[in-house]
């Protein structure tokens, strides 16, 4: 328990990285843990584009704003990891929402993506959550047919920083016990 909450405590955002190349062995244990991750009813809405290609992350970075500070961490990092929800599956059943919520893909790719991110902290690698970039254009490049939507990237890598931790609320500050 304490090797994993130091792995909770440590992770960072990484946008800098080594010029060393992860390891297909990495890359599968890293898809294992979206593989595991929990979804609703199980329905597992998640589909994961492994991007190694220079030419296609040079036209995700065109999806970025330039001052996205994960701008040059597409490029940089040796490996993206896009995460792409099949919509209209989580958070429904038999073809109707079931929830005020709705879809709950977000969700679902939200867990998942938390799985691949600390996966890859256990495994010495670093990666940054990206989702400020234009999602219909990544949609374009990537292929990704209607009925999908690309939710977050994740630039991943060896890191060549060690961000300080940022300030965390003190746990008084946001728990409530039995009413609000």
């Amino acid at each position: 328990m304490t090797e994993f909450m130091e792995i909770i405590k440590t992770r960072r955002s990484i946008r800098k990285f080594e010029d060393k190349d992860v390891e297909q062995e990495k890359i599968e244990k890293l898809l294992e843990s979206v593989k595991w991750a929990q979804s609703w009813a199980n329905t597992q809405c998640w589909e994961v584009i492994v991007v190694k290609d220079m030419d296609v992350k040079k036209k995700l970075q065109e999806t970025l704003p330039n001052n996205n500070p994960a701008y040059l961490a597409i490029v940089k990092a040796p490996v993206v990891f896009v995460m792409v929800a099949k919509l209209q599956q989580s958070g429904y059943y038999k073809g109707k929402v079931t929830t005020k919520f709705g879809d709950w893909f977000m969700f679902d790719i939200g867990i998942a993506t938390q799985n691949l991110c600390l996966t890859g902290k256990s495994l010495g690698l670093g990666g940054v959550v990206v989702g400020l970039f234009d999602q219909d254009k990544a949609k374009k490049v990537l292929g990704v047919p209607d009925g999908y939507e690309v939710v977050v990237m994740v630039p991943m890598g060896y890191p060549a920083q060690d961000p300080k931790p940022p300030k965390r609320k003190e746990i008084s500050e946001f728990v409530h016990y039995e009413k609000f």
